[in-house]
This record gives structure tokens, C-alpha cells and sequence, in this order.
């Protein structure tokens, strides 16, 4: 380069450099412009066009950094610099962070506008020198058309690099302020209908919502008015570069705000559905506010329109929002969005309360159903198995939880989970922990039992809840029995086959392989309250049993509830299963005829027999239930010698009965039944209803007014500790008063003299009165299963010994199969492996064997 062309460009660039200076110096002053041009043209025709716009894009940032960079900025410093204590005082105060962030962002986008004026000047400047020199040697077009661009990417550059780690915080919280603020706008006027209303989705108030504000900014209504400042905000951010991090503030405001709508609404009453009221609160506030906020930004883009581009498959493109009309593809997938988190919210709300909710269960069922419809839109049944076996083994499967309440929470959960999922692959897992607990529950047995046939649902008080009680699962068991043919694929006709292929779906992955769809389909309450005891007999024997109290304990001999429980469970189990029953609840049916017509004969003898001196007790007070050994359960026997009426009383009833069912004869068991009385006091009567020994005891009172233990005991005929605990249950209802006797071991029992002394005697042994009924209602007419099944498996106890003898230990398996080969004669070996193991682990607590490694030996 010649010296007349270097100083040429160097005079060119210094008034370059000058005129630069003044136009990004001046206030609004573009008058620059038209002496800029030639300067520019003169440097681009000597080849330094890129060093024109790289040093005036260097003299933007200087600029912009100075003058609008560190003040917008400056007006953030208080809450950067705070403690987080601080900050919370910050967030709590009016119109902050608001007011400071619209006049800080106005500031700086006034600048960003000015300096871009200045960029468009050279713009210009550069395309005139393009428009004169068509043969343009240097490409001054490319610096044109990237001046702006970089001029954004600079902005945006700077305003990052600077960032204080708070300011996403500052819109976080402006944005949540903001959203409140609407929310509180929207909900005003309807507060009393708690969204849970139709009224307040009415299209004529969401239409008018939107309709209050238009993109020119007419403002019409309060929340139009508080949109357009939002919009105002959040396009200001954009500008700046700050299109993602504005983006996520307004998001996260936006699921914060529908979170704690969420949690609003659902709370802890759950008898309620809400997901409807969700989903529609998200149609009324977020989705208008981001349709309002869309239309405003100039992003909202109609289906219809070619530039959407293509939808999401699993993008249900709904017709039209209330107030909306045809949503745009970005309003749908924010409602997807939104719909999807207030789902997974809600579920996992409904499902860390799960145990309550099935604790409530009927009442709880639109909570359930919720839930439902939650996990079929989430699909993370997973998380509801994990968390609820984790409630169980920590609230129910539990020392302190009696069996009944276990059992009863089971039965809830199978209901629960049924609606929900009726395939029953997670009432397959979560019912397994209970299963496996209550299976080491001594007592199990009898409550599923009491269940099945007691309406109370096993509750002594019998306040149990509908639902508690098995009984309603006998009556669907047995419609779906009268109905089984229709469910019989070879009966179906191909037509209906090819229906049922269509609607077939595969059982979920979380789903046992090793357990058929079809059988875990057909697995109802019944079935899995049998799992749990592993065989029917055993369920069968206890009912016996448990039938046998309930009847033996009758008086009235009402028995056509028994009858129809009984009936129902024939269907379930078998007729040959419950012949036994059957035929002891006919004894009570024939007892009540035997009963009618032998009191009826007696009263006509009585009445033909001249000169008969009338029976201290009248024959009419006597009922008996004649039972019919062979076919019931082992009954409790204890010797007692009743009053010589009664005794007269029970032999000319055995006479008559022999007469009329010759040959048969009765042996009564005197110990059993129930005896009604009434103690007179000075004019005054108390009733009472109590065992035979009870009422035996107290007659003998009628002879002399004082007897000792040791007498009376000879007298009736049982132990002296029985008679003493007998003899405690008048004491404690103050009939009798103990007093010490001749001996240490002996007692002077006597009879009260008034009925004052009565009450006074009740009141001071009311607590004697409560361990004494408990106490009775301990001891059973009846002999228990294990009772029984003890007694019966002890003439198996020699082989089971001189097997382990022989042999020096054995497993139970290989004990069991050695017995059902061997032990063929009569009483021939005929019991479960569980019935085995139950009589295996007595003699180990008899410390006659011992176990090793799961085999069982004998005792050293």
C-alpha cells in the first residue's frame, strides 16, 4: 500500500472511530447517519468492511456493558447480597420483585432499542455502498446482513456472563406472585363453590376471561390488565436473550401453582372425587392464562395453519377449550403437560395416604377410583406396590394389630384393589406379606370363619361395617355358580369367542409369568381367605366347631340364618364337605318337634293322674337340644350334680323321650346349656341367665343361707378350684359375700340380706365382675380343632418315634409320606402336611422332639 492510500485509511477509520463514538454516545441523536455513509463506503472500498462491523459491535458492548449492563444489574444487588433469611422478607413484601423488574427490564430494553437503531444505521450505511458499486469487489453484504444477529448474540452474551446466581430465583418468584395473584383474580367470586361447581367453568365466564383483553392491548378487565404486564415481562426477557430461562420460571410457577391446587382440593377427605375439579381448574386458569399469554407473544399457532409442523401421536387433540375455541399445538401439549403432572400428583398424594383410604373403604371409593384413572394415565403401578407394602409392614403386619383388624383391612384391600386393577396382578403382590403373616397367626382361622358367618364381621360388639363380613361374598359366589355355564368358552358360540379375542389384553409386566391371566382372573376373596389357611378342610373343621358352640349355646332354636349361611357355603366348598353341619343343625330342627311333643305328653299325664302332688318345677321350663353324637365335634364333659327338682325334671323327660323313640335313650350333659333365673331380695327381683354350674351353685343357697367351699364343692360335685372360680361370678355381681373359714384353703360363703347390699356389692366388685365374664367366655363347650387334631394324632405319636428312632432324624415331607404308606388300618392315617407339622411342632414345645435344619429328631 502506497502512503497517500495508508494515510487515506488511516483518516478514513480515525473519523470512522469519531462518528461511531458520537452516534452510540448521543442521546436518541441519529443525525450521524447521513456523514457515516461515505466514511463507511470509503473503508469498504479499500477492503475493510469486516473491521468496519467487528470494531462498531465492539464499541456496542462496550457501551451496552457500562451504561445498561452493571445499572440493571445494581437493581438486584439487595436480594443477591441477602441472607436467605432476608430473602424471605423480600418475597413477602408488595409488589416486589415486580415493580423492580418492569422498571429495570424497561431501562435496559430502552438502550437495547437505541443501540439497535445505531446497528441499523450501519446497516444501512453498508447496503447504500452495496446499492452504488453493483461490481462490489468486498462483500460488505455479508457484514449487513450478520450485524444484527451478532449484535443479539452479544447482548445476550453479556447480560449471561454477568448473571448473578439468584435471578433465576427473582423470576421464579415473580412469576408465582404473579400466577397467585390470577388464580385469586379467576377464583374470587366463586369461592363458595370450592371449584367443585359446574357454574364455574361455564364458557360465558371462562370466554369472557380472554375475551377482556386483545393482542393491540385494549384492557377490558383486571386480569387482562395483569396478563398484558406479565406478557410484557416475559417478552422484555425474551428480547435479552433470556427466552430459556423465562420459559422455565413461568413453567415451574405454573406446576407449583397447580400443586398446591392439587393438594387444595384433595386434602384428607376422600370420599370426594376430585381429579374432575382438577382438570377443570387447569382448563379455567393455567390454560387461559397460557392461551392469553401465547395470543400476546405472537406464538400461538392453529392446527390448521401448515407452519405447526407435526402433532405428538399421543397428542389427543381435543375440539375446543371453554373460552378457547380450537387450541393452537403448543396450548395442547402444555395441557398434556399440565395433565399429566396433576395426575402423577395426584396419585402420588392418593397413594401415600393409600392405607387410610382402604382403612375407609366403601366410603373412601371415589378417592379409589381417582386413583384409577391416575395410574392408567401414569402407568406407575410399581410405586403403588412399593409404598403400600411398606405402609403394611409398618402399620398392620404388626404385634399389636389384633387378627380380625388384619383381616379386615385385607378384605378392604382386595375390594380396593379389584376396582382398580382387575386383573389382579398387584392384589397378587401386595396380599402376599399379609397372607405370609397371618398364616403364623394362632387365631386366624376362627376370625375368617366368624367372618364368613357373622354379620357383626367378627366385632364382638357387632358394630362391624357392612362390608366386614364374608357372607355378601358367599351370595355373589353362589350367583356366579348358577351362572357358571354362561362363562364356559365351550358353550360360547363363535361370534361371542371372536368379541372376547378382540378385548383380550395382555396381563401387565409386573405380572407373575409363573400364574396364568385366566386363573388369577378367576381369584376372588373366598379363594384367597383360603390360600391363606391352605386347605378348605381346615376351614371347614373350625366352622363345625365355631357351629357347634353357636348351636349348643341356643335357646330358641332359631336357626335360619345358620341354615342359609350353611347353604351357601355347600355351594362353595361341597356338599359332602359340609354334610356333618348339615346334619347337626337338622338336630336342632328335630329337637324342636321332639321338644314340642314330649312337653305336650308330659302336661297330659300330669294332668290324667289323679292325686298327683303338683312338681316343684313345671315341665315347661325345660328345652333340650338333642344332638346326635357321632356327627358332632368332641363335646367338653365335667361331672355336676344338680338340685334333686331338676334331676326329677331331666329323668321323666329321658323317660318320655324313650317312649316315644324307643330304643334310643338321652345321656344329658349337665354341664351345657343355659339356665334362666330370677334371685328375689326383699320384694325385689334381679334376672339372670348362666351356665348350669353357675345356676347349681346359687340353688344350693335356697337349702341354708351359708355353705363352705369345701362342702359345697362335695355337694355339686366338682373340683374345689373349679368351684372357686364358679363361685366368684355371683360374688361379683354382690349376690354372695366371701368371708374367711375354718381353714386357710377354706371359704364361708353367704347370701346377701337386701338388695341394698347387692348394689353396694356390685359396685365395690365391678372389676372382679369384668375379669370374671372374661374368663367364662374363654372357656368352650366344645372341643377346639387343635384340640381335637391333638387327640387324633396321638395314636400316630408311637410310629412317629420309632420311625426317628430307626432312622435318627426325618424331614416332614418324608414323615408324612412314611405315615399315609404305613399307617392304612384303622383309624388309617388321613391328615394334611400342615396338620402334621401343627401336631410336630406340640411335641417340640413338649420338648419330646427337636428340630435341626428343618428335619425333626428326637429329644436328647
Amino acid at each position: 500500500m502506497e502512503q497517500d492510500d495508508a494515510d487515506g485509511s488511516l483518516d478514513s477509520w480515525a473519523r470512522f472511530c469519531s462518528l461511531s463514538n458520537e452516534l452510540l454516545g448521543g442521546d436518541g441523536d441519529l443525525s450521524v447517519g447521513p456523514r457515516l455513509a461515505p466514511v463507511v463506503a470509503d473503508l469498504c472500498t479499500r477492503g475493510l468492511a469486516t473491521l468496519v462491523r467487528d470494531y462498531f459491535l465492539h464499541s456496542l458492548e462496550e457501551t451496552f456493558r457500562n451504561n445498561a449492563v452493571k445499572k440493571f444489574w445494581q437493581h438486584f444487588h439487595p436480594y443477591c447480597n441477602a441472607s436467605p433469611v432476608d430473602r424471605i422478607k423480600f418475597c413477602v413484601k408488595e409488589h416486589w420483585p415486580e415493580e423492580i423488574l418492569s422498571g429495570a427490564l424497561e431501562d435496559i430494553c430502552l438502550e437495547k432499542s437505541y443501540q439497535e437503531k445505531c446497528v441499523l444505521v450501519l446497516v444501512h450505511a453498508l447496503q447504500s455502498y452495496e446499492d452504488r458499486t453493483p461490481k462490489r469487489k468486498f462483500k460488505a453484504v455479508d457484514c449487513s446482513s450478520s450485524l444484527m444477529p451478532r449484535y443479539q448474540l452479544m447482548v445476550s452474551s453479556v447480560l449471561l456472563t454477568t448473571l448473578p446466581l439468584s435471578f433465576p430465583e427473582i423470576l421464579n418468584v415473580y412469576f408465582k406472585k404473579k400466577l397467585e395473584e390470577l388464580n385469586i383474580i379467576m377464583a374470587g367470586s366463586y369461592e363458595s363453590d370450592q371449584l367443585g361447581n359446574h357454574e364455574l367453568f361455564e364458557s360465558s365466564n371462562t370466554s369472557d376471561w380472554h375475551s377482556g383483553m386483545d393482542i393491540d392491548g385494549q384492557d377490558v378487565s383486571e386480569s387482562s390488565c395483569l396478563v398484558k404486564n406479565i406478557g410484557k415481562v416475559v417478552r422484555d426477557l425474551r428480547c435479552l436473550g433470556f427466552t430459556s430461562m423465562t420459559e422455565d420460571a413461568y413453567s415451574s410457577a405454573i406446576i407449583w401453582l397447580l400443586k398446591s391446587k392439587v393438594y387444595e382440593l384433595a386434602g384428607d377427605d376422600y370420599r370426594v372425587p376430585v381429579l374432575g375439579s382438577v382438570k377443570k381448574w387447569i382448563q379455567a386458569v393455567p390454560l387461559q392464562f397460557l392461551h392469553a399469554l401465547l395470543t400476546y407473544l405472537g406464538d400461538s399457532v392453529d392446527y390448521d395453519s401448515g407452519s405447526s409442523g407435526l402433532k405428538s401421536p399421543l397428542a389427543s387433540r381435543p375440539s375446543s377449550f371453554p373460552g378457547i375455541g380450537v387450541p393452537s399445538e403448543a396450548l395442547v401439549r402444555w395441557h398434556m403437560r399440565l395433565e399429566y403432572f396433576a395426575y402423577e400428583t395426584l396419585q402420588d398424594l392418593r397413594i401415600g395416604k393409600l392405607f387410610e383410604i382402604i382403612v375407609d373403604y366403601p366410603e373412601s371409593s371415589p378417592a379409589i377410583e381417582d386413583l384409577k384413572l391416575c395410574l392408567e394415565y401414569t402407568g406407575q403401578h410399581s410405586k403403588l406396590v412399593d409404598s403400600f407394602i411398606s405402609s403394611l409392614r409398618y402399620r398392620l403386619l404388626t404385634a399389636g394389630a389384633s387378627t380380625n383388624d388384619i383381616l379386615h383391612q385385607y378384605v378392604s384391600t382386595i375390594k380396593a384393589l379389584r376396582t382398580i386393577d382387575p386383573t389382579g396382578v398387584f392384589l397378587e403382590a401386595v396380599g402376599e406379606p399379609i397372607r405370609d403373616y397371618l398364616r403364623g397367626r394362632k387365631d386366624t382361622i376362627k376370625c375368617i370363619v366368624t367372618m364368613l358367618t357373622d354379620g357383626s364381621g367378627g366385632n364382638a360388639s357387632g358394630t362391624g361395617n357392612a362390608g366386614d363380613n364374608l357372607l355378601e361374598e358367599l351370595n355373589r359366589d353362589a350367583e356366579n355358580q348358577e351362572n357358571a355355564d354362561y362363562d364356559n368358552h365351550a358353550n360360547i358360540d363363535e361370534k361371542q369367542a371372536w368379541l372376547n379375542s378382540e378385548s383380550w389384553e395382555p396381563d401387565p409386566v409386573e405380572a407373575d409369568p409363573l400364574k396364568g391371566s385366566r386363573n388369577r382372573r378367576k381369584v376372588d376373596i373366598l379363594g384367597l381367605m383360603v390360600s391363606i389357611i391352605g386347605s378348605k378342610d381346615q376351614l371347614v373343621n373350625e366352622y363345625r366347631v365355631m357351629l357347634a358352640e353357636k348351636l349348643l349355646n341356643k335357646s330358641d332354636f332359631e336357626i335360619d340364618s345358620d341354615i342359609r349361611t350353611l347353604e351357601l357355603l355347600k355351594i362353595h366348598f361341597g356338599e359332602s364337605s359340609m354334610q356333618k353341619c348339615e346334619i347337626m343343625l337338622n338336630d336342632l330342627i328335630d329337637s324342636k318337634r321332639t321338644n314340642s311333643n314330649i312337653k305336650t305328653s308330659l302336661l297330659k299325664t300330669s294332668q290324667t293322674v289323679a292325686g298327683q302332688e303338683e312338681a316343684e318345677i313345671s315341665h315347661d321350663v325345660l328345652d333340650a337340644t338333642i344332638i346326635s353324637s357321632n356327627f358332632w365335634p368332641p363335646i367338653q364333659t365335667e361331672d355336676l350334680v344338680v338340685p334333686a327338682s331338676v334331676d326329677q325334671l331331666l329323668s321323666d323327660y329321658a323317660k318320655r323321650f324313650h317312649q316315644i323313640k324307643t330304643p334310643r335313650k338321652l345321656l344329658w350333659k349337665k354341664n351345657l346349656g343355659t339356665v334362666k333365673l330370677e334371685l328375689e331380695f326383699e320384694g325385689r327381683s334381679m334376672q339372670f341367665t348362666v351356665a348350669p354350674v353357675h345356676a347349681a351353685i346359687i340353688m344350693r343357697f335356697q337349702e341354708k343361707s351359708s355353705w363352705t367351699s369345701k362342702t359345697l364343692a362335695t355337694e355339686i360335685g366338682i373340683p374345689m378350684d373349679s368351684l372357686n372360680r364358679r363361685i366368684s361370678f355371683w360374688t361379683s355381681k354382690g349376690v354372695l359375700t366371701e368371708s374367711a373359714g375354718p381353714d386357710a384353703d377354706d371359704h364361708t360363703f353367704t347370701v346377701v340380706d337386701s338388695m341394698s347390699d347387692v348394689n353396694k356389692n356390685s359396685i365395690a366388685n365391678e372389676r372382679l365382675a369384668e375379669y370374671q365374664m372374661t374368663e367364662e367366655e374363654g372357656e368352650s363347650s366344645v372341643a377346639s380343632v387343635e384340640e381335637q387334631l391333638k387327640k387324633e394324632m396321638t395314636v400316630y405319636e408311637k410310629f412317629i418315634i420309632g420311625m426317628l428312632i430307626n432312622f435318627g432324624s426325618m424331614s416332614l415331607d418324608r414323615i408324612h409320606n412314611t405315615l399315609k404308606m404305613f399307617c392304612i388300618a384303622e383309624p388309617s392315617y388321613d391328615k394334611s402336611l400342615q396338620q402334621l407339622q401343627s401336631f410336630l411342632s406340640g411335641l417340640v414345645v413338649d420338648e419330646k422332639l427337636e428340630t435341626r435344619d428343618g428335619l425333626y429328631l428326637l429329644k436328647r
